[in-house]
């Protein structure tokens, strides 16, 4: 079987926009290198994998066999499954040597969002700079979590080796550094391997339209500004229409081809494979394999399935009672790709126009809310979480309280623990908290960022919630009432946004459990770019909509209020 990429370095990466198909592109390749006799490892460093679905098996962090397909095993890096057996490690050798006192003290330093991130982190160097760990495999493959989360992962290498070389205090909020030598040693070698054009290759995937080609072209000038040059472009999903009558057909084409006329320069000169629209989904190992060799046919379809039975309502319903309520928060949430910024900004513009006033932000770094929001509109304020921005106020914010008081080599020891890599997940978790609170007197419309990053920022609301709980003050009052203002249904309002497609809704459909145990209810969903609504004579697009169907039905059955969006083109 044919590779989509020629000569492969022995690690891959694959990354981009949410719902760009780097799952369908990476799995396509591992299946393809596996069936010409490589051992292949293929890893998911996405807090919300679904490589489970995609390839028809249960996952966990350890390599498990791929059904059907000889030398393929996978696993998920599951960040929390990793902070429980960081943590463990950590704390265990001291289980019966220290007062159960103590242990408690070191599980509640070890559980928040920090530990977290650098659990997956540890998981994550140890398949890229341990090489005893991989030295049976030719290949090993990583289908990332969309840009944002990546780009954040593949900094950690050098921002944690430049910690362990600056910190001359000896304390970091892992513990003592003396205790992380091991550590150090991976992080570097992880380094090196990240640059190493002759063992590793970062595959950009887009999709044929701009907002994805700009975001590959961020992606490829902050990957070279880490010093990671080794880059491929996909094109995945380009399409080409059979039916030159079909106007929907003509549009979705010339929209593709606008897109590409436009490449960056940057984006241009980089090596390029293009995968074509298939006219069928791609879950399953037989579909994965179709989509490595080019697709196949469009069934041969008779009339189009009825969906008369498929009963929704109108985004002016929601608009309108949203609008009731005179202020609150709505939380757009999803799949990366699925349109949640879209259906954020369109929310927020009509609310503008109901004369609300209203602010419209994101909590994902990779967000085009600005393009999405369209021009300036009365009553209507647009911003953004900004990491870095946030990062820098929090710290001058401890230094000015927290280290008011303390001698010079006190202030020292706290501004080299600000520096740490973790300090950025706190700060940006306080400004979504801000946020939040900001709802009491308008209307905030967010714009989350994709599942898996909005799953581990809700883990954050709990940890904290559980922290404040023991606390009678010192905490902001944006964090102390941050989980009961999302609990409140009169006040916040999430909107689950999904293609009709299986990964999508299955994704949204956990998300709502996930939420559902955090006590945030879910107000309505969204089905967006749906081919449904329109009539389309394309074989591709045809079968397309034919496959959208039994998702519909499924979620008008499930939802008490469930939206269709068609699709357009611009």
């Amino acid at each position: 079987m044919p590779s989509l990429f020629p000569n492969p370095t022995r690690v891959l990466f694959f990354t981009g926009k949410g719902g760009v198909g780097k799952t369908s592109i990476a799995c396509a390749t591992a299946i393809a290198l596996a069936e010409q006799g490589k051992k292949v490892l293929l890893v998911s460093t996405d807090p919300a994998s679904n490589l489970d679905e995609v390839l028809g098996v249960a996952l966990d962090g350890a390599p498990r066999l791929v059904p059907g397909v000889e030398n393929l095993s996978a696993l998920n890096i599951d960040p929390e499954a990793a902070a429980r057996r960081y943590r463990e490690r950590v704390v265990g050798p001291y289980r019966g040597v220290l007062p159960e006192s103590a242990i408690v003290s070191m599980e509640e330093q070890l559980s928040g969002a920090c530990t977290v991130e650098i659990a997956a982190f540890d998981e994550f160097s140890k398949l890229l700079g341990d090489a005893s760990a991989t030295r049976d495999l030719d290949h090993v493959i990583f289908d990332t979590a969309p840009t944002g989360h990546t780009l954040r992962l593949l900094e950690l290498p050098a921002a944690w080796s430049q910690f362990f070389d600056e910190n001359v205090g000896g304390t970091s909020c892992l513990g003592p550094l003396s205790g992380l030598t091991a550590q150090r040693e991976l992080y570097a070698a992880s380094h090196a391997a990240l640059r190493s054009a002759a063992s590793t290759t970062v595959v950009l995937v887009a999709r044929p339209d701009r907002a994805s080609l700009k975001e590959a072209e961020r992606t490829r000038s902050e990957l070279s500004a880490l010093g990671i040059s080794n880059l491929r472009l996909t094109i995945n999903g380009v399409f080409r229409a059979e039916n030159a009558a079909d106007p929907i057909a003509r549009a979705l084409e010339q929209r593709g081809h606008a897109a590409l006329a436009e490449l960056p320069p940057g984006l241009a000169a980089l090596p390029r494979t293009e995968v074509a629209l298939v006219p069928f989904g791609l879950v399953g190992v037989d579909a994965l394999r179709s989509l490595g060799q080019g697709g196949r046919a469009a069934p041969a379809l008779g009339d189009m399935p009825r969906s008369d039975d498929v009963v929704t309502e109108a985004m002016d319903a929601l608009v309108q009672r949203i609008s009731a309520a005179g202020r609150g928060v709505v939380l757009t949430m999803g799949k990366g790709g699925v349109g949640k910024t879209t259906i954020a900004a369109r929310i927020a513009r009509d609310l503008a126009r109901a004369g609300h006033s209203v602010l419209l932000t994101t909590t994902d770094p990779a967000a085009h809310v600005a393009d999405a929001a369209g021009g300036p509109l009365p009553n209507l304020e647009i911003a953004r979480i900004d990491p870095e921005l946030e990062t820098r106020r929090y710290s001058e914010e401890v230094m000015a309280t927290v280290g008011r008081d303390m001698d010079e080599r006190g202030r020292a020891l706290l501004a080299e623990d600000l520096r740490s890599p973790c300090t950025e997940e706190i700060a940006v978790f306080r400004a979504f908290a801000e946020c939040v609170a900001g709802g009491r007197d308008r209307f905030v419309v967010i714009d989350t960022a994709p599942t898996g990053h909005t799953l581990l920022l809700l883990d954050a609301a709990e940890a904290y919630h559980r922290e404040v709980l023991k606390k009678a003050s010192g905490s902001p009052d944006a964090v102390r009432e941050l989980l009961p203002r999302l609990r409140d249904p009169s006040f916040t309002h999430v909107i689950l946004v999904t293609l009709a497609e299986a990964t999508p809704v299955h994704e949204a459909l956990q998300l709502e459990r996930d939420l559902a145990r955090a006590d945030i209810p879910v107000e309505a969903w969204v089905v967006n770019q749906s081919l449904t609504p329109l009539g389309v004579s394309d074989p591709v697009l045809r079968s397309r909509r034919s496959e959208e169907l039994p998702f519909l039905r499924q979620l008008t059955e499930h939802a008490p209020h469930t939206i269709v969006e068609a699709w357009h083109a611009s």
